[in-house]
């Protein structure tokens, strides 16, 4: 709707013109445009979380080093959720372990997509969320 204000800031008047508009996103930093694919980004984000994960993967053998970390935001409450930590870094650990045999040199970026995919897939049925994952490989 367009309007119109008096000089003196007195008046204001509401006229019948209509300006054709879109969606208006705005940016905390208010630079350039908020591509697509960051609005989809934090949407997702909003709404089903993130879940992080941090695997230590010895290069000689594939080995999973230790129990790796897992890092949830607005996903799931880590404290209330034992079991699902528990399978999900068994998933971890035997995914990553089963994608590097006879793997030399390694394809980190392989083995990231595959635990990103095998986790996903046992978070969705047991959640019903599709949190943004991030795996994170670390060679030692």
């Amino acid at each position: 709707m367009v309007i119109e204000i008096t000089e003196e800031g007195k008046k204001i008047t509401g006229l019948k013109e209509r300006v054709a508009t879109g969606v208006v996103m705005v940016d905390a930093l208010g630079k350039g445009d908020v591509k697509e694919v960051v609005i989809r980004d934090r949407q997702v984000l909003a709404q089903d979380g993130m879940f992080v994960i941090v695997a230590v993967v010895d290069v000689r053998d594939g080995s999973v080093r230790q129990s790796p970390d897992i890092i949830s935001r607005g996903f799931i409450y880590l404290k209330e959720s034992q079991e699902i930590l528990r399978q999900t870094r068994f998933i971890i650990k035997k995914t990553i372990e089963e994608s590097v045999k006879q793997m030399h040199p390694i394809n980190f970026d392989y083995v990231k997509n595959s635990v990103r995919e095998k986790v996903g897939k046992y978070l969705l049925q047991q959640t019903g969320k599709r949190p943004i994952i991030i795996p994170v490989i670390l060679e030692v």
